[in-house]
């Protein structure tokens, strides 16, 4: 059987629901033809769960593979370099090669916006804040193109990247810092699950709610004025309500995020910081339960093989200006199909 017959095979296959003979039929036709892309990215496809199911790691891995074969093969596969970029940060935890292969994106597409956002964010997620800030900045330095969808994001991001990269930088938590006054915060509330925002919303604006009402009719009478003066208390205390609980959600779970960062870390570089009374505590038990069954397999192995850091061993971050090399083929690239866009916003 030829190539196209193996992947004809698998897409009736797998639209009948039949993954496993998707997957075999799909690897057969790229071993016939290692250049078959829509085989490559059939059998991502076909090694992903249903929507709303967890994905394994094995299968994970496969798909991730696939998908680099098919981003090698043809670089302006757009749908193929996000599920990479989602598989590699959000499923397996390799925010590091997540960095790098957003980075890599940047050099077939060095003017778009959503690679950048996307690096920002997993630097705000491991506490390198002056780092995410400067990839924020950079989409403002450089006047790039902003889709709609994304300025609430990009707006949301920087307020937070600049409100910490103001603050004292021994204040943010370091996983690898054994010695950190983080990890006495987290061993004071490992015990006990995080406090949810909707329990701090109904623990600190209920009450002045019901006073509100209570007090209505005694305050403001009767009538249709009175109604809606104290329709408008009611929703501006709602508002500033909700407010309050997200500033109090963060300052009252700051452990339980310095703990999710420490297991990002684990899972990010395979070396092992979090100490054994937390790793079984409450708090960590809460994280993990909650995590994707991928990167939980992946946190279960690392935890089983218990590698340390090295000495003197330091955080290295991607060259975030390495696509500046290839900036002038990709312009001359643009003028000659002006009309063809690399990104389309989802």
């Amino acid at each position: 059987m030829s190539a196209e017959e193996h992947y004809l095979n698998a897409i009736e296959a797998l639209e009948q629901g039949d993954r496993e003979t998707a997957q075999k039929e799909a690897k057969a036709a790229t071993k016939i033809d290692p250049e078959h892309v829509d085989a490559w990215q059939l059998y991502s496809d076909a090694t992903l769960a249903p929507t709303g199911e967890p994905i394994s790691l094995i299968d994970a891995s496969k798909s991730l593979s696939a998908v680099k074969k098919v981003v090698e093969l043809e670089p302006t596969r757009i749908d193929m370099w996000v599920r990479g970029g989602r598989l590699l940060a959000d499923e397996l935890g390799l925010l590091m090669d997540a960095l790098q292969w957003w980075q890599d994106v940047r050099h077939h597409a060095p003017h778009e916006v959503t690679p950048l956002i996307e690096q920002a964010t997993i630097l705000a997620d491991m506490g390198l804040y002056e780092e995410s800030r400067q990839r924020l900045e950079t989409i403002i330095d450089e006047n790039m193109d902003v889709a709609t969808t994304q300025y609430g994001r990009i707006h949301q991001l920087l307020g937070l990247v600049r409100s910490a990269a103001s603050q004292d930088a021994s204040e943010h938590f370091k996983p690898w810092e054994k010695r950190h006054a983080g990890w006495s915060a987290i061993e004071a509330k490992m015990k006990k699950q995080p406090a949810s925002e909707t329990f701090i919303f109904m623990l600190t604006t209920v009450p002045i709610l019901f006073a509100v009402i209570l007090l209505s009719n005694a305050l403001a009478g009767q009538g249709w004025g009175a109604f809606c003066l104290t329709s408008l208390v009611i929703f501006a205390t709602v508002l500033f309500g909700m407010r309050i609980a997200k500033n109090l959600f963060r300052s009252v779970n700051r452990p339980a995020f310095n703990l999710l960062r420490a297991m990002n870390f684990e899972a990010s570089t395979g070396f092992s910081v979090i100490p054994e009374n937390v790793r079984t505590s409450v708090l960590c038990m809460y994280i993990m339960q909650r995590k994707p069954l991928a990167w939980q397999e992946r946190m279960l192995i690392i935890i089983q093989e218990n590698n340390k850091i090295p000495k003197n061993w330091k955080l290295e971050m991607p060259d975030f200006e390495s696509h500046f090399e290839d900036m002038g083929d990709i312009e001359d690239e643009q003028e000659e199909d002006s009309a063809t866009q690399f990104w389309e916003e989802e």
